[in-house]
């Protein structure tokens, strides 16, 4: 029997990577043999951090999963899903309300490439209320962030803010 090799992509903006997304990245590494975290440029959300400094927070978070991949992207997710031969996206769901926005986006996606595949993973309980939104409202009034986000993401976060 020949195992077919499968690849996932975890898109987001990651502003900034949180513990709830590192753990969603560590569980989809047991499910998957390649998972590749896709960074958005995402202008448009004005993020805090720019996109290389995003990318490089990842890079330092996952170190010790050789299977994670991380790339920036300013595309759709279906042009880059054909771009890095993936049909898998993974999506993390902390509540309810999360529940309905990211259903839309998987239909929407599913109707523009028929072959890609949403698998929705919900984080552990206790980073179930982490958020990078809470995180940078956290950073907006020097609040304290060190439970929130992983130990090389907070060492980047302190030396660029």
């Amino acid at each position: 029997m020949n195992k077919q090799f499968k690849r996932a992509i975890y898109p987001g903006t990651f502003d900034p990577i949180t513990n709830g997304h590192l753990d969603i990245i560590q569980r989809a590494c047991t499910i998957f043999d390649e998972v590749i975290v896709a960074v958005a440029q995402s202008e448009e959300k004005k993020p805090m951090f720019n996109l290389e400094e995003r990318i490089n927070m990842i890079h330092e978070s996952i170190k010790l999963l050789p299977r994670v991949k991380v790339v920036g992207f300013n595309t759709l997710l279906v042009d880059l899903s054909d771009k890095l031969d993936a049909n898998i996206i993974i999506r993390g769901l902390r509540a309810v309300s999360d529940f309905e926005y990211e259903l839309q986006m998987g239909y929407a996606n599913s109707s523009l490439k028929k072959e890609l595949e949403t698998i929705y993973l919900m984080p552990n309980l206790d980073h179930a209320f982490i958020s990078s939104s809470v995180v940078r409202s956290l950073l907006k009034f020097d609040g304290k962030i060190d439970h929130l986000v992983p130990l090389e993401a907070l060492k980047i976060i302190k030396k660029e803010k």
